[in-house]
């Protein structure tokens, strides 16, 4: 069950709830509105009356907007993280694993939380917490893809890293540009076109010991 979904389950007003099942309710509904209003726009008073509590309910669980901002931000960067870890975990074949990690960003921007405008469209990028998580799960995803192209082309680990950057960086900015524009395209044909672009390049470099790809 996502944090919306969490928070649409938890919202009559006057519930008891554990600590741990309330958090998840107003971290569901403060997404809502940050999605919808952007940062600077969104009040305690909204999350709060979303989530059906009082403010001094919201400010026991997080002190201000930021802690409230920032603790959605670790949970969706670690979502994304994950998500393209598992991605290239999933096969050993690595044109599969190309497109199972454009298929990761995709799914990511698809989802109907909006979580990775948080991410990847915040209005509180010049906040020096904000930009640090932003900038830390773009390397990380880099590194996890990083250290598949090392291990299978013995590219150095800087080569390597370029290379990831560049994969991770077409893949998100297809992605959200292919949601932001209506396109008819279909999911599925976006990632295989995108991976087929991709797998042009990254082919282009042997297996490590190999003379094949």
């Amino acid at each position: 069950m996502s944090a919306i979904e969490q928070t649409e389950a938890a919202r009559p007003r006057g519930t008891r709830l554990p600590r741990r099942a309330r958090r998840n309710q107003l971290l569901g509904a403060a997404q809502e509105v940050f999605v919808a209003q952007g940062y600077h726009a969104a009040a305690m008073d909204d999350i709060a009356e979303r989530a059906g509590v009082s403010k001094p309910v919201l400010y026991q669980h997080f002190p201000g907007k930021l802690d409230l901002y920032l603790a959605l931000l670790d949970q969706h960067c670690e979502a994304l993280l994950q998500s393209v870890r598992s991605a290239l975990a999933s096969t050993t074949d690595n044109k599969q694993r190309v497109a199972a990690t454009m298929d990761a960003y995709f799914a990511y921007v698809e989802d109907p939380g909006g979580a990775f405008r948080l991410v990847f469209e915040s209005d509180l990028t010049n906040e020096p917490a904000v930009r640090e998580r932003v900038d830390k799960v773009s390397l990380e995803c880099a590194e996890a893809i990083s250290a598949v192209i090392a291990e299978d082309t013995g590219l150095s680990q800087d080569e390597s890293m370029l290379l990831a950057v560049g994969l991770g960086g077409v893949s998100q900015v297809v992605a959200r540009y292919w949601l932001s524009s209506g396109s008819q395209v279909p999911r599925d044909t976006a990632v295989q076109l995108l991976t087929s672009l991709a797998w042009k390049g990254i082919a282009g470099f042997p297996l490590h010991g190999s003379d094949t790809h």
